[in-house]
């Protein structure tokens, strides 16, 4: 059974585990929630010679959703955060910071790039994915997670039906929220860089 972050939940935890597939370019992985800070530490350290950035996407406020017709809205927006030109040490410096509250909280995402335009991003549901043209060299990763490879991946969107949704919810950790940290890291460079659609 996966072991979720503190901010979502599912309807079936028993039927989904630990595991990463490989296809099209990028990683996909269920990763426990207590394991979630060691891929993403063990991705910067696989980009220790690169300078890289950090991205934070949280939802607009609900009074900015324009409803399709009253009270449904179809599509939902994200406003995108950077901090660019980051050295290692200040991407972990994020992790220390911020870690607990960006893994736990369900529903923001948020992770790392690098000038090589390897990424990785944690979204919702415990659902890692890592994009780089040469995307099997980051299977070490799971290596030390002990974490396996497996074909067909099932992850917490596969067993969402319109009676047993996924839940979602926002953390607070330490009297912080996730929106709290853009104006956390305007020191560091912070920029709100786009809205874009779900």
């Amino acid at each position: 059974m996966l072991n979720m972050v503190q901010g979502c939940r599912v309807p079936f935890p028993e039927e989904l585990s630990e595991g990463y597939e490989i296809l099209d370019g990028r990683i996909v992985a269920n990763v426990n929630a207590e394991k979630l800070l060691d891929a993403f530490k063990f991705f910067i350290v696989l980009n220790r010679d690169e300078r890289g950035f950090f991205f934070l996407e949280l939802p607009v406020n609900r009074d900015e959703e324009v409803p399709k017709r009253p009270g449904v809205v179809e599509t939902f927006h994200r406003r995108v955060y950077y901090i660019d030109d980051l050295p290692p040490e200040e991407s972990f410096a994020i992790l220390r910071r911020s870690g607990n509250l960006l893994i736990n909280d369900g529903i923001s995402a948020f992770g790392f790039g690098f000038q090589t335009r390897d990424e990785i991003m944690l979204g919702k549901y415990n659902v890692v994915t890592i994009s780089s043209s040469e995307v099997e060299k980051y299977a070490e990763i799971f290596l030390p997670l002990e974490i396996p490879r497996v074909e067909n991946l099932k992850t917490a969107w596969d067993t969402f039906t319109q009676d047993n949704p996924g839940i979602a919810e926002r953390v607070e950790i330490d009297g912080k929220t996730v929106f709290d940290l853009p104006e956390e890291y305007r020191d560091w460079g912070i920029y709100e860089a786009e809205i874009r659609s779900d």
